[in-house]
């Protein structure tokens, strides 16, 4: 996935109200720049720290500019939770994510559960249904070892149950949790962050919900899905 526009380099001033970042750039101009993530962005929100800004395409928007890299001690980190879904996608129909291929259709934002949609269907070859959810992942607090969530996620754990409705129906159901760095090898879940979604993810699992970890290689032009990485499921 190539940025949308060239990667305008800054230092970030201030990360508040969740979903807005206080940037000044490079040019010593202010901005205030979009910050698509909902999480906590432990490490990733020290003023300081080198960012990276892309300019909105939209024109008329309020906030010119979206905050889409941030550089963790020599390592570039993609905080934009709106990429994870494309990169997957993309990863998918180039064979990059093996598990999933083999379907003739992918289709994203299909409605499904309890007024909810899954990310991505995919469907054809002769296989079941793979309804597939995704989560983005950035958080490392120990060297090489990726760990997720880094908030509270009531809403991630009912995804968990309606994909295990979905096994129960009949169809497959597959969580892919997707790095937004290459630092690591490892991945597991945070349990002292949300211990209910840990044993959501238990359950899941016993109801037939299977796992992937990805990890992605970022530069300043695109951010790829790069392979898979090991994942130390709980007990």
């Amino acid at each position: 996935m190539k940025f949308p526009t060239s990667l305008i380099r800054g230092k970030l001033i201030q990360r508040y109200k969740r979903f807005l970042a206080d940037i000044e750039l490079e040019s010593g101009e202010e901005v205030t720049a979009h910050c698509a993530n909902p999480g906590s962005m432990l490490g990733l929100k020290d003023p300081g720290m080198t960012v990276w800004v892309s300019e909105a395409l939209n024109k008329t928007r309020k906030l010119k500019y979206d905050l889409q890299l941030v550089d963790a001690d020599g390592v570039l980190v993609a905080i934009n939770t709106g990429n994870p879904n494309k990169l997957v996608e993309e990863a998918i129909l180039d064979g990059t994510i093996s598990e999933l291929s083999g379907y003739d259709t992918l289709r994203r934002e299909v409605k499904y559960g309890v007024n909810s949609r899954i990310d991505i269907l995919l469907s054809g070859g002769g296989l079941a249904d793979c309804y597939v959810e995704v989560k983005n992942v950035h958080m490392l607090r120990e060297k090489g070892l990726y760990e997720f969530p880094d908030s509270v996620t009531s809403r991630g754990a009912k995804h968990l149950v309606e994909l295990s409705d979905m096994v129960e129906a009949g169809h497959r159901a597959v969580m892919v949790y997707l790095v937004q760095r290459e630092d690591g090898s490892k991945f597991r879940f945070a349990e002292d962050y949300d211990p209910a979604y840990v044993e959501a993810y238990r359950q899941a699992k016993t109801r037939g919900v299977e796992a992937l970890v990805y990890n992605c290689h970022i530069s300043t032009d695109e951010i790829t899905v790069k392979g898979r990485v090991t994942f130390e499921e709980p007990e």
